[in-house]
This record gives structure tokens, sequence and C-alpha cells, in this order.
């Protein structure tokens, strides 16, 4: 008599949470972008209205975030504020990821002479910060939101092109690359079918936690009175007229920088869990 061989059953891999740090940067984000698109809604006041309320009145229930110098209602200036921040920062890291992008992915399948060119311009501009080259360009173009978006997609431009170029770089060395040449595929279908799909996720993680690094340019153009202009509200021009008043009525300064700081955070923590992710020999170490 035969006894048939037990079959054994493979338990279920345990299911993969979340880590808190994603979860939070997800919430903080989310949070964030509804309550800019939404501001013009929420906002209880006009954002530029001058003598709503009573001037350095400290916070309260009809003035959550208190009223500035000139008696406007800040919590209503942080909500709208947010709303230039974030485009500023979108704009500006689209138009640098995209330009960079072309710049590196160019200077990877065009031949010695032209890499060779294209990287040297590459490391010149790379050699200085970015927001140097951002003020630099501010105070070329002149002050304003649409000069101060352009000043500081440029300066992110040498970044996300050296990137880009290393990247494609790793890429290509690769016998897959090898293989597609000989089979004659040209470079533009090379690189469209083959090379972005592979450094699509890398440039999308880096370019979340570029759009930190763009907020946080656009916040020290608007403090130094060179991005958006008075009396539009914008996180760093609000920071900049309440300098005056830090002991007095330092609440000017609390509510626009803790919305920097939680807005920075938040990115950073989804950039960094998508970086662990893509990236498996990080998600090794961790």
């Amino acid at each position: 008599m035969t006894v048939p061989a037990q079959t054994t059953i493979a338990p279920r891999p345990p299911r993969r949470r979340l880590p808190l740090s994603v979860v939070l940067g997800l919430a903080l984000a989310v949070v964030i972008i509804l309550a800019a698109l939404f501001s013009a809604y929420l906002a209880p006041f006009d954002p530029t209205r001058m003598a709503v309320g009573p001037r350095l009145a400290a916070p309260s229930a009809k003035y959550p975030f208190g009223t500035d110098e000139f008696g406007r209602d800040l919590f209503s200036r942080v909500l709208v504020g947010g709303r230039l921040s974030l485009g500023i920062g979108v704009s500006a890291v689209v138009f640098g990821l995209v330009i960079g992008g072309l710049a590196g992915l160019t200077a990877a399948f065009s031949g010695r002479a032209v890499e060779a060119v294209m990287l040297r311009l590459i490391d010149i501009l790379y050699s200085f910060p970015d927001t140097l080259i951002a003020l630099a360009l501010v105070a070329f173009l002149g002050p304003g939101i649409e000069n101060a978006t352009l000043a500081i997609a440029i300066s992110l431009v040498p970044f996300y092109a050296r990137l880009t170029y290393g990247l494609a770089a790793a890429e290509r060395a690769k016998p897959y690359i090898e293989a597609a040449r000989l089979a004659g595929i040209g470079t533009n279908r090379l690189v469209r079918v083959h090379v972005m799909p592979n450094i699509g996720q890398s440039l999308i993680v880096m370019g979340t936690l570029g759009f930190s690094s763009a907020i946080l340019s656009a916040a020290g153009l608007s403090f130094l009175g060179l991005g958006v202009q008075p009396p539009s509200p914008e996180w760093g021009a609000i920071l900049a007229s309440g300098r005056n008043y830090i002991t007095k009525a330092p609440w000017i300064l609390i509510f626009p920088g803790a919305a920097i700081c939680l807005t920075v955070l938040s990115f950073n923590l989804i950039g960094d869990s998508l970086r662990d992710f893509v990236d498996p020999r990080r998600k090794g170490l961790r």
C-alpha cells in the first residue's frame, strides 16, 4: 500500500506595509496641495485686502494665524501663498527636468566631440551653486514671479543634465544597447523606447526631491525682494514683511515658515522613499 505524498503549501509572503515616512509624507503633501488648490474657497478674507482686522492682532478664533502690519488676515495669505509657491516649484522643476534631460541625453548619444563640449559646459554651470545662478539671473531679468520662476528653472538645468547624462551613459554601456544598434535601431528610437523607460523612474524621483529645493529657492528670492512682489502673498515674501516684527508679532514668521518646512519635509519624505523603492541596493541596506 502506497502512502500518497503530502503536498506542502508555501506560506503566503507577508504583505508589505508602506513605511511610516511614506504615509506621513503623502498625507502632508495631499493636505498642502488640496489647501493650495482650493485656497480661493478656503480663505475667509481677501489676502490683499488691508484692515480686515486690527494691526498685528494675535491668533484668535476669527483670525487663526493673526494679522500682519497692515491688518491683513495671515491665514488667508498663507493659503493663497501656497498656490504661488507650489506653482513656482512645479513650473521650475518641469522646465529644468525637460531641458536638462534633453541636454544630458544629447551629450550621451551624439558622439565624442559633442559629448566633450557639452559636458564641459554642464560642468562649468554645475560648479556654481543653483541659488547663485538664480540670483544672477533675477538681477539681470528683474524681479517678478515670471522671472523668478525662469531663473530657478535655469538654475536646475545643470543638475538634471548631469544626472541624466550619468544615467544614460550607464545604460549606453549595457549589452542590450549594442544589440539594438546592431539590429539597426536609430538613435532617436533607441533613446525613446529603450533608454527612457529605464531611467525615467530615477528622473521622477530626483524631480520630487528637486521640488523641495525649488520651493526654498522661490522663498529665498521673495525674501530678498527679487521674487514675488507685494502685495501678492507668497511664503518668502510674508517672511520678509514680518522680520521687522519678530519680537512684537512672531506669528507673521511662524506660520509661513512652518508651511515651508512642512512642504519641504513632505516631498523629501516621498522622494527618499521612492528612491529606496527604485534602487534595490538602497532597499537592501534599509
